[in-house]
């Protein structure tokens, strides 16, 4: 087999379908960037989970002075009231839940309200002696939050347990139906490319129909005459691949790492390191596809 002559018959085949080599290139190339971003978005979630879930805590808030619930009958909480709590929170029966326990004063939280919300309309806008008391809590198991909200739903002087993990999960489920968005349209989005590379063999095939006959007659094998027109599948879909990876490269540079990692410093985000990760594998689905769709479109209709 002359490796010289079949990259002749590669390149004879682009030159002669290079309309629709180029739409292969870029069909190719919007499913995988679509694949590519659904894994990066869940090399992402898990990023994230791991971080938040280390850190998040669970917040006992205490009665303010306008609480109207039940277990503030008497307004705002009471130093007796938050010494039980705190006994409460020390006790055997939660030693083994509780893992630190800190408590936040109307100081501490006034000043962590102005940080978070400097620059807006609604920084300055609530007094510090119309804060809300709170014990944050970090919990030996995340999943046991139940054991907690139960331990004090009826407790004098809460209003309320908070779990951050429940606000989390919300945030974690958005992105997951992104993901699972992104694989739809990046399947429909290959079945055309499939469809395409497919057109394209087809087309190719037919316009050397009387080459491929001529190597027939002189004994040429199937594999010598179908390999050409697989390697330019191949070859389609794999500068497609490479194109998907560079783009998630840029956009992951300059929108991630460069914009985006500016406003959540301490948040571990997806790197262009993670985007040299994941082109590869779209590189080989990229091949494998290119490459099983021209084999079995040859077999059907190239009649050699």
């Amino acid at each position: 087999m002359k490796t010289s002559f079949i990259f002749s018959e590669v390149l004879t085949g682009l030159r002669r379908n290079l309309s629709m080599i180029i739409s292969v290139i870029l069909v190719t190339f919007v499913s995988l960037l679509f694949i590519g971003a659904a894994i990066l978005l869940q090399m992402q979630i898990g990023g994230m989970k791991d971080y938040w879930y280390d850190r998040v805590q669970v917040a006992v808030f205490l009665c303010p002075p306008d609480a109207e619930t039940p277990t503030c009958p008497d307004g705002e909480a009471t130093q007796e009231q938050k010494d039980a709590i705190e006994a409460a929170l020390g006790s055997p029966d939660l030693d083994d839940y509780v893992e630190e326990v800190h408590f936040e004063d109307k100081a501490t939280a006034h000043r962590l309200f102005e940080e978070q919300f400097e620059g807006t309309s609604l920084e300055g806008t609530v007094p510090e002696d119309q804060m809300q008391e709170s014990f944050r809590i970090q919990l030996a198991d995340p999943e046991q939050y139940g054991i907690i909200s139960e331990y004090f739903s009826a407790t004098p002087g809460v209003e309320e347990v908070v779990d951050q993990n429940r606000l989390l999960d919300q945030l974690f489920r958005i992105l997951n139906i992104a993901t699972a968005a992104a694989v739809g349209i990046a399947g429909i989005m290959t079945l055309c490319a499939v469809l395409l590379i497919a057109t394209t063999i087809r087309l190719s095939a037919f316009t050397r129909r009387r080459e491929t006959g001529i190597m027939r007659l002189v004994g040429a094998s199937n594999l010598f005459i179908q390999l050409p027109f697989i390697l330019e599948g191949i070859l389609a879909a794999a500068l497609g691949s490479v194109l998907a990876g560079a783009v998630l490269g840029v956009g992951v540079h300059f929108g991630v790492s460069g914009w985006l990692q500016s406003r959540m410093a301490g948040v571990n985000l997806v790197t262009v390191g993670d985007v040299a990760l994941v082109t590869p594998i779209l590189l080989v689905v990229g091949v494998v596809m290119a490459g099983a769709s021209s084999w079995l479109t040859l077999r059907r209709y190239m009649k050699v």
